[in-house]
């Protein structure tokens, strides 16, 4: 075998510098472990991790220490027993249905309120293994009770605040109705973080993330997350991702940790700016409703304060404008200057979306209006930004768009 002084340049070039000791200084912040794979000094200690009878890594797919390090940040934030971390929210979402250990002929119910993609998740990939899905109006706690006793669903699925109107879930009420059925329930708790409500608290089974929103918090990453109730979990939360591969990446991970850092900060300032927004917009002459949870009745006032960390509403405001049209909307948000037109949330920018046409595109028109997701309905994600540069911006906007509105108006009436 050939020593290190004779290896000759070819080979050198692939091993110089690699696998050397481990440093005797600990860093202060998680390293980005940028390997496939990981060595050990004899194939008896590789054994051994493979079993699981010695603590290690083997393949980033099974497990990396980047990534272990932000699930159990989130594990710690959101006061769970396990955590798992996957590549996206909706991998993330996925794994936590499976393991609820569904098969064919089983029922989900789920919120009427969710996402777009939850449904369509819910609906087209689980449905074609004949798992069926029933929708409730989660916020009528006693149409939910008997539409579970009637279903007799395996899961339940809801949001923590609803996707885009906004509504609060009643987590421990819903709870009680879970385990009078025998469900496991999932609270998707994206809008709220962990810093605003922690679900498991509430007696939730799962809690599940979009990273790529608050939790990152920049727009420059994406990520999702599962805490478990239950240690039980853990096998099968790991089990799809090495399966199904929706792992997280390690540089993905370092974003997002590095983003949790300042969670509690952004989200101080992003829901004082809400609401401030919110206050302002509801005795605007141009939106005809502001959603917001604390624009609302002094039952689910208490509801608010009952789940979410108080006094705080959440980060995000929905706004219907008076001429409530998808060119109306299309026109607003086209006028914004300083808003960004963005399909996502969360982030330290203020930014906008259309969910008519994003977020619930695929949902059926005539749905979306059951639903009361108008045309003219528009999502804004408020960032950390000066407060009256926001608000200067959108009633600038509010104008334009009005202007316009007139004009063509006029236009028609002259001609």
């Amino acid at each position: 075998m050939a020593t290190k002084k004779s290896l000759r340049i070819n080979t050198q070039l692939v091993h110089a510098g690699e696998r050397g000791e481990t440093p005797h200084g600990k860093p202060v912040s998680t390293p980005i472990y940028a390997t496939a794979t990981f060595t050990y000094d004899s194939m008896a200690e590789v054994d051994q991790v493979f079993a699981g009878e010695k603590q290690g890594y083997i393949y980033t797919r099974y497990g990396n220490p980047t990534t272990a390090a932000l699930a159990e940040a989130v594990r710690v934030l959101e006061e769970g027993t396990i955590a798992c971390a996957y590549s996206t929210g909706m991998a993330a979402l996925h794994a936590a249905i499976f393991a609820c250990e569904l098969g064919p002929g089983t029922t989900i119910l789920a919120s009427q309120d969710l996402y777009g993609a939850t449904i369509d998740l819910l609906y087209k990939v689980l449905g074609s293994y004949d798992i069926k899905t029933e929708t409730a109006d989660f916020s009528d706690i006693q149409g939910l009770r008997k539409k579970a006793l009637e279903v007799s669903p395996r899961v339940l699925i809801a949001e923590t605040i609803s996707n885009p109107l906004l509504k609060i879930c009643d987590i421990a009420a819903c709870v009680e109705i879970a385990q009078e059925v025998r469900a496991r329930f999932i609270v998707d708790n994206t809008f709220a973080s962990p810093y605003l409500c922690q679900p498991l608290k509430h007696g939730a089974d799962f809690v599940v993330h979009s990273a790529t929103k608050y939790l990152g918090g920049h727009a420059d990453v994406m990520g999702g997350l599962v805490v478990a109730r239950d240690e039980v979990d853990l096998q099968a939360l790991v089990g799809v991702m090495k399966l199904v591969g929706g792992v997280l990446g390690t540089w993905e991970a370092h974003e997002i940790l590095r983003g949790l850092k300042t969670l509690a900060v952004r989200m101080d300032r992003q829901c004082e700016n809400a609401a401030s927004l919110a206050a302002y917009l509801s005795s605007h002459g141009r939106v005809s409703r502001v959603h917001y949870p604390s624009l609302t009745t002094t039952q689910n006032l208490d509801l608010m304060k009952r789940v979410l960390r108080s006094p705080y509403a959440g980060a995000l405001v929905s706004i219907e404008l008076q001429d409530n049209t998808r060119e109306a909307a299309f026109r607003f948000m086209d006028a914004l200057n300083l808003c960004v037109r963005s399909t996502s949330l969360g982030d330290v920018f203020t930014g906008v979306l259309h969910p008519a046409t994003a977020s619930h595109r695929e949902t059926a028109p005539k749905r979306r209006l059951q639903l009361g997701i108008t045309e003219g309905l528009v999502r804004i994600s408020v960032g950390i930004e000066d407060i009256r540069d926001i608000i200067e911006d959108i009633e600038q906007a509010l104008e334009k768009s009005s202007e316009v509105d007139q004009f063509r108006k006029g236009g028609s009436a002259r001609a």
